[in-house]
């Protein structure tokens, strides 16, 4: 999947490094960088690939999402707010399946930045009777950084996301994930924990003293991914397992085997935007050979 989005043909090229394609019926920001390949659809502000320069891909995404207009990406970093889960509907709010708009880019020899911004219009009302601006901004080179900005008066929750690629999930632990646990899976019940996460089955847990990086050790892929996390409450970390992963359509039978999610979230603790001060919520993640 991921070498298919960098031979699409160019629609525009937007600068040395940046041009616009189409993936199925989405738009897409493509960055062909020294340092990094990347891709962010305009639909959700999504990325959809991250790979540093001599770096194996980073980032997850489904063979069989459909990448259709108004349909939820399955991989990447899916931008969910104004709510999280299913607070109401669409299931992890509307951010994620409207058109947003690249509003600046720049570049230099180590990393391109882009911008996002999302308004709020008649669709959006419908569904939230919030006005605000969104900004969703990317600084990608040999780290990947992630930011948004919510400004308006209101409260909401919300998460980036992470689909991380990995070896085998059955080789995979995370850590910095903290003392205690709601798990979804299990009636939200709360939990305590070592602060370490493995995947022997379906895992769907909001970690809420978390601490501020999380490490997805992975084995078989033979790297640590760092994934710090800046202006949070919570880190959610999600695995379908076999059988959830079978009855989803746009997922493979397998396909809960290469992947893991550890996002960076405000669900405890809303985002709180007023006046002059707008709402936060972002991630940095870190590729390293594991010792």
């Amino acid at each position: 999947m991921q070498d298919k989005i960098f031979s699409l043909p160019v629609v525009k090229q937007i600068s040395p490094y940046l041009s616009q394609r189409q993936l199925g019926d989405l738009p897409v920001i493509v960055v062909s960088h020294p340092q990094v390949r990347a891709a962010v659809t305009l639909q959700g502000a999504h990325l959809i690939a991250w790979q540093p320069s001599g770096e194996k891909p980073a980032i997850w995404l489904s063979e069989k999402s459909l990448f259709s207009a108004g349909k939820a990406i399955r991989g990447g970093v899916p931008i969910c707010w104004p709510w999280f889960g299913p607070e109401g509907e669409p299931a992890h709010g509307f951010a994620r399946n409207q058109p947003w708009t690249l509003s600046a880019h720049d570049e230099n020899e180590e990393n391109v930045m882009l911008t996002f911004v999302l308004e709020s219009n008649a669709q959006t009302k419908k569904l939230w009777p919030h006005d605000f601006t969104l900004f969703a901004r990317f600084r990608l080179g040999k780290h990947c950084e992630i930011e948004l900005e919510a400004h308006g008066d209101f409260n909401a929750t919300g998460a980036l996301h992470s689909y991380f690629q990995v070896g085998d999930i059955a080789g995979v632990e995370v850590s910095g994930l903290g003392a205690r646990f709601i798990d979804k899976v299990e009636n939200n019940s709360e939990r305590e924990s070592t602060g370490k996460q493995t995947y022997p089955g379906r895992i769907d847990r909001v970690f809420t003293q978390p601490e501020d990086c999380s490490l997805i050790q992975d084995s078989q892929g033979q790297r640590v991914i760092e994934v710090y996390h800046h202006h949070h409450s919570d880190v959610v970390t999600w695995n379908p397992g076999v059988e959830l992963s079978c009855s989803m359509a746009d997922m493979a039978n397998d396909g809960y085997k290469t992947m893991v999610c550890v996002e960076t979230a405000r669900i405890s603790k809303p985002m709180r935007s007023a006046d002059e001060k707008p709402a936060r919520l972002a991630t940095t993640f870190r590729l390293r050979q594991k010792a």
